[in-house]
């Protein structure tokens, strides 16, 4: 969770150097190279009470661990964009540190996972649970923080500056 503390919008980089884009549709989500556009920044929304994160894209929609099979008879599911419903936990995302990489799984258990091969598999994502130790790393997910919150630092204003010198001279 201390690598989204102070972020206020970041990008995600898979292990094959792409980045997670919200596709123009405003429903899909892909991998592509490119990571300058718009498309690759993601909002960073924290769930009040809990270790969970909501990844909003450039649309207003929301990163999404839906249901629907990717491919009949595959184990990976859909991730797609949603608009926001309440109380939605398929909008949560818990990540797990793993060195200066995260995991991202959702609320059952599944990780958000980069695809590669022939297609449709290539750049598309997915979320499932990694079957074999070698693909357990590929789940790992690269935070470029884009946008940080400023740092707030107390300092004396000028009002009480003044106050204090006044008050010396006097």
């Amino acid at each position: 969770m201390d690598l989204f503390k102070r972020a206020k919008t970041i990008r995600l980089r898979s292990y094959k150097d792409k980045y997670l884009i919200a596709e123009d549709d405003q429903e899909s989500v892909c991998q592509h190279r490119d990571g300058t556009t718009n498309n690759a920044l993601w909002t960073i929304e924290f769930v009040q009470g809990r270790d969970l994160l909501r990844f909003k894209s450039c649309y207003g929609r929301y990163l999404t661990a839906s249901n629907n099979p990717f491919l009949p008879g595959a184990t990976g599911k859909q991730v797609l964009q949603t608009l926001p419903s309440k109380f939605d936990p398929a909008i949560e995302w818990e990540p797990l540190r793993d060195g200066m990489q995260v995991r991202l799984r959702t609320l059952w258990g599944d990780f958000l996972r980069p695809n590669g091969g022939l297609p449709p598999w290539r750049n598309s994502v997915t979320h499932d649970i990694p079957r074999w130790q070698k693909s357990y790393n590929k789940v790992l997910w690269d935070v470029e923080v884009v946008e940080a919150f400023p740092v707030h630092r107390r300092a004396r204003s000028d009002s009480t500056f003044f106050k204090s010198r006044s008050s010396v001279s006097a």
